[in-house]
């Protein structure tokens, strides 16, 4: 989509310039807003024509059955999907009785526009009914990182060459009728009128609904008031109805004249307060937001964004596309965990109702380092979620006969949700990928306070897992057998080695920090006999490598598979899952997305050099990248190895996944963790950023087509800014005490007195290109001017 005509590349904004109604569901999750905590999809603000209608708020979800051919012991029951919320977007105009419809009439001029740095969504339109009456219609929506529950919108209509008369309804909807995602019809089924009625209520220019869900027993109140500027003899009034509340206002507008109207809209939601207490917390959010006003509510937005970016913005000279596409995704990325706050970040983040509305793995693994570095409030909340679920995973463990905590594959409000059991319940992984999230918050913030309370209790009881889980062979090794790993054409096999390794750095971790903190250790049964357990697991994990091939199978005896028939596979036939039988993916060498290449990734201390750029050849023959996932993984391992050019075409896949509509599922949300990807290619990849669990190190090295980058983060409250040419490497501590840094394997100490710069050394020799499956290979990037 980015490469259609009516869009405009630019370095802090996305940019419409015309409509294409055929694109409109892609661009409504373009232009979404969210804080995490709201989710408004960019729908026109006459909520027709549309593609999808999308309101959300981060943990209202309604339950469906989960229906199995046969029964099977410890299959999940119930399912959870995301619910369509009361819609507080839609502003209808009528122009001299005539609706406001962009199909209809003549549309001279269409303009949105998504500004990064002041969180707006504008648009403009010039418009002219089919009698002849000629309007500018320019509205301005925000959802606000400051008031969690606020979202608003400014509506302007002004009269262009005759006089008109304007009716504006503004609206707050629910069960809105919806297309049945992806064609369930049991989702349908779960979602069609899924809000039930329990309060409306209307006065002045005020309107509110409350609503509780058939089956997760939730309620849900939206308020809305306005505030209106208009000629003499304007006209208001509200009124409510069950479903329905709208206020209407009259003006006739003189040519020049404009009607101006600022919709307030408040949301609350809760699974225990009652149908009074919800309403009590909507009002009472919106009176605050009324109190502050459309102009303070802006100067609010811009003011926390502009602390964001002076600490978080990614700058590169040589690319404008990847520029513009990874302030994107930075902003989309905060967009979806900046208020969560006690709730999961989706894999969609609140953009759409892809993948149900799930979170994944992706959130610890993808999402929460860019947030740790550039938002680790955010990143801290999203770790308290999970612990807030952990009895939850320690019964699910109970229940498949397991020590500790197992936690879900999928899920909204804790429990498992998947219902086909080797990509859910066997993909053990998310235990560790969690640890890993505490292990690298601590690491960032020195937060020891967090790490004593949250983050042990998560430590610990993911490690008891990994100790019940596996064993002790007869050679000593501890394996871990029957379980998935992150490649998904890949399930129940023995000994997978990201699996492995991810849980020998739990087993460390939570031995660890049992350590330094004996009481509350203490407090939670560990005792020494269990730390030197964990211990001993970790000393003895079983890592397979395959010495002929002189490359670490993804799981033992990987290597001896069939290898897939790529020269026989048509391009139609990718994604393979939706062509073939999971039982021919599962006993052959074909790889959905980057498996062993991210274990190197995030442990690069458990490969050499010479082993990371044979795994990497290895398996690039094998990846098809059926999933968004892979992309910003193989940049940065082909950063690693030297491959420069094919690292440039994997940032920008992953760049672009969304604004290109690569994988063709934009309209049902953004891929969020693949945003946070364009992030970790370029810091992780080009700035070559690793944690090496005491320090942080640097091996920056840009492609020939870049001449500069630059990006910062938070390091235990200080502000590291990083710059990168060709040559050196800049590193300039904003304040605080000295940070001890590695650069190319050199320590290096900075100081707030000043930047230090360092010569980047010549690169190793490098192999021959590696080669990709016949046909997926990723497209050459052909980079944008400065």
């Amino acid at each position: 989509m980015i490469g259609h005509p009516d869009f405009v590349t630019e370095p802090w904004c996305l940019r419409e310039t015309g409509l294409d109604l055929g694109l409109l569901a892609q661009t409504e999750s373009l232009f979404a807003l969210s804080n995490g905590n709201i989710g408004w999809r960019g729908n026109l603000d006459e909520g027709e024509p549309h593609g999808l209608p999308g309101s959300y708020l981060n943990g209202v979800f309604e339950l469906r059955t989960l229906p199995y051919a046969e029964a099977g012991y410890g299959y999940p029951e119930s399912g959870q999907i995301v619910l369509n919320v009361t819609n507080g977007k839609p502003i209808r105009l009528l122009v001299d009785d005539e609706p406001f419809d962009v199909r209809y009439g003549e549309l001279r001029a269409h303009e949105r526009c998504l500004d990064f740095r002041s969180g707006v969504l504008t648009r403009r339109v010039d418009w002219v009914s089919p009698a002849g009456r000629a309007v500018r219609v320019t509205s301005t929506r925000l959802v606000s990182f400051v008031q969690r529950s606020i979202a608003a919108i400014c509506y302007e209509v002004q009269a262009l060459d005759d006089p008109v008369r304007i009716v504006v309804q503004s609206e707050i909807i629910a069960n809105e009728q919806l297309p049945t995602p992806s064609g369930d019809p049991r989702a349908g089924a779960a979602l069609e009128t899924a809000l039930v009625q329990e309060k409306n209520a209307s006065h002045g220019a005020r309107a509110g609904l409350v609503h509780s869900t058939r089956g997760s027993a939730l309620t849900v109140a939206a308020v809305m008031d306005h505030t209106v500027d208009g000629p003499d003899g304007t006209r208001v009034e509200a009124e409510s109805f069950p479903d329905l509340g709208r206020t209407t206002v009259v003006a006739t507008l003189e040519p020049g004249q404009r009607l101006r109207l600022v919709k307030t809209v408040a949301y609350g939601w809760s699974g225990s307060r009652s149908v009074p207490a919800v309403w009590d917390q909507a009002d009472a959010a919106l009176a605050g937001a009324m109190e502050t006003g459309w102009e303070g509510l802006c100067a609010e937005q811009r003011a926390y964004l502009d602390d964001f970016w002076a600490r978080a913005d990614v700058e590169l000279d040589g690319d404008t596309s990847i520029q513009q596409a990874v302030r994107f995704a930075l902003f989309q990325v905060l967009q979806a965990g900046a208020r969560a706050e006690g709730r999961a970040i989706p894999a969609k983040g609140l953009t759409g109702p892809g993948y149900g509305g799930h979170t994944f793995w992706d959130a610890e693994t993808f999402v929460l380092p860019v947030l740790t570095y550039t938002a680790p409030d955010a990143a801290a909340q999203a770790l308290r979620w999970r612990h807030s679920t952990l009895p939850m995973a320690i019964g699910r463990a109970g229940q498949l006969g397991l020590a500790g905590a197992a936690f879900p594959w999928r899920t909204i409000h804790g429990e498992e949700c998947s219902s086909y059991w080797p990509a859910g319940t066997a993909a053990f992984h998310i235990n560790a990928d969690i640890a890993a999230a505490v292990v690298r918050h601590v690491r960032a913030t020195g937060d020891m306070a967090f790490e004593q309370g949250i983050g042990l209790e998560l430590l610990v009881h993911t490690a008891r897992l990994w100790r019940s889980l596996g064993h002790h062979d007869g050679q000593g090794r501890f394996r871990i057998d029957g379980v998935t790993g992150p490649d998904e054409y890949s399930a129940v096999a023995d000994n997978n080695v990201y699996t492995n390794l991810m849980a020998q750095q739990n087993l460390e971790a939570a031995a660890d920090a049992a350590a330094r903190h004996p009481g509350r250790a203490g407090e939670l049964g560990v005792d020494a006999e269990e730390m030197a357990a964990w211990r001993d697991a970790a000393a003895g994990m079983f890592i397979p490598y395959d010495e002929a091939l002189g490359v670490h199978p993804q799981s033992e005896g990987y290597t001896g598979h069939q290898v897939w028939d790529f020269a026989a596979t048509t391009a139609g036939q990718y994604p393979l899952l939706l062509h073939f039988p999971y039982f021919d993916l599962y006993r052959k060498q074909v790889i959905k997305q980057a498996d062993l290449v991210l274990a190197m990734q995030l442990r690069p201390d458990a490969f050499t050099r010479e082993q990371k750029a044979r795994n990497f050849d290895y398996y690039e023959a094998l990846t098809v990248r059926d999933s968004s996932l892979s992309a910003c993984v193989q940049a940065v391992i082909a950063v690693e190895v030297g491959q420069l050019e094919l690292a440039e075409d994997y940032l920008a896949e992953t760049a672009l996944m969304d604004l290109d509509d690569l994988e063709h599922n934009t309209a049902d949300g953004l891929h969020v963790a693949s945003l946070a990807g364009v992030w970790t290619a370029l810091v992780a990849g080009y700035g070559g950023m690793r944690d090496s669990g005491v320090t942080l190190c640097f091996a920056p090295r840009l492609p020939p087509g870049l001449s500069r980058l630059a990006f910062g983060l938070l390091m235990a409250g200080r502000t590291l800014r990083v710059e990168i040419t060709h040559t050196a490497a800049t590193y300039t501590l904003g304040d605080g005490q000295p940070l001890q840094l590695l650069h190319h394997g050199q320590p290096v100490t900075v100081t707030a007195e000043g930047p230090l710069t360092c010569p980047i050394p010549d690169p190793p020799p490098t192999g021959p290109k590696p080669t990709q499956p016949a046909g997926r290979a990723p497209t050459p990037h052909r980079r944008s001017g400065t």
